[in-house]
């Protein structure tokens, strides 16, 4: 699914700019994005919109630009979200593979 993984990259490219202080960040949040739609908003750096996204992708399993999110303290395999930071992403599809696997755990 290249375009989880192109979420999933800008998520780390969020909170790398985040660790070296680029911008400031909400407490709680661990220096990841509050949500997705940061990403695609951006963050003000030295006077300047830096934005991660151009939009949030389409899940390829539900056709929809809707994803599952987990938080920095949220278990690997949780399907709730805390609500405070943006850690990975996941397909809400409740889908099967071919191998028998969920589309939710890839």
């Amino acid at each position: 699914m290249p375009n989880r993984y192109e979420m999933r990259d800008a998520i780390d490219r969020y909170k790398d700019a985040a660790d070296r202080g680029a911008f400031q960040v909400k407490l709680g949040t661990e220096g990841y994005p509050p949500d997705l739609n940061t990403l695609v908003e951006g963050v003000d750096v030295g006077g300047k919109k830096v934005r991660f996204l151009r939009h949030i992708p389409v899940d390829p399993m539900t056709n929809k630009a809707e994803w599952g999110k987990r938080c920095m303290s949220d278990d690997p395999d949780s399907t709730s979200w805390c609500g405070s930071n943006v850690f990975d992403v996941f397909t809400q599809s409740t889908g099967t593979a071919l191998d028998g696997t969920k589309y939710q755990d890839w």
